[in-house]
Formats: C-alpha cells, sequence, structure tokens
C-alpha cells in the first residue's frame, strides 16, 4: 500500500470526534401566556410553606453536595432547595416545548 496514503488515514483516524450540541432557549417573553400564569414558590420560601400552599410534592430527592441541594417535583414544576428554603423554582417543559424560570 501506499505510505503517504497510509499515513494520511492514521492522521485522520486520530484526530478526536467532536460533537455539536445546540441549546434552544426561549425567552420568558415569548413564552405562553399559560406558562407565565402559573403560580410557583418564590425564592427564601421554607419546605413547610412551600407544602403547605402547594401540597404533597410527588416525589423528592435527597440533598447532594455542599451546601446541600434537594428538589421536589409537582405536577406543573420543580422546586429546588438550599437547605430548608427554596432556592429555585422551575416550570416543566409543556407539549410545545416552552419552559420558564423564576
Amino acid at each position: 500500500m501506499n505510505k503517504p496514503l497510509i499515513l494520511l488515514f492514521s492522521a485522520l483516524i486520530s484526530l478526536p470526534l467532536v460533537t455539536i450540541a445546540e441549546q434552544v432557549v426561549i425567552p420568558v417573553g415569548q413564552q405562553s401566556a399559560q406558562n407565565q400564569a402559573i403560580e410557583k414558590p418564590g425564592r427564601g420560601i421554607s419546605k413547610d410553606r412551600v407544602r403547605a400552599k402547594f401540597g404533597e410534592p410527588l416525589s423528592m430527592k435527597p440533598a447532594v453536595g455542599e451546601p446541600p441541594i434537594s428538589s421536589w417535583e409537582y405536577p406543573e414544576f420543580q422546586v429546588y432547595f438550599e437547605y430548608e428554603h427554596v432556592l429555585h423554582s422551575v416550570l416543566k417543559r409543556t407539549e410545545s416545548g416552552n419552559t420558564a424560570t423564576e
């Protein structure tokens, strides 16, 4: 076989493969009015107040990391806690693919 061709082939197969991912971001202002109207817990609210206002979550994930971050899943949103208070709440993806954050 031709030596330059072998060298070229070897060089090409040794190149790292690159995966390119596209991130789609939909600004909150462009999301459906229905999504924006969904009430979810605000930052700093205690777990007890979240439970009292929104009821029992569908599921609860235990705390991980430092500071400890746990999460509760509700039908329309996910709530993330740092220690005993809401850090962030995020609407779940809808059928149209829109999401919203608080």
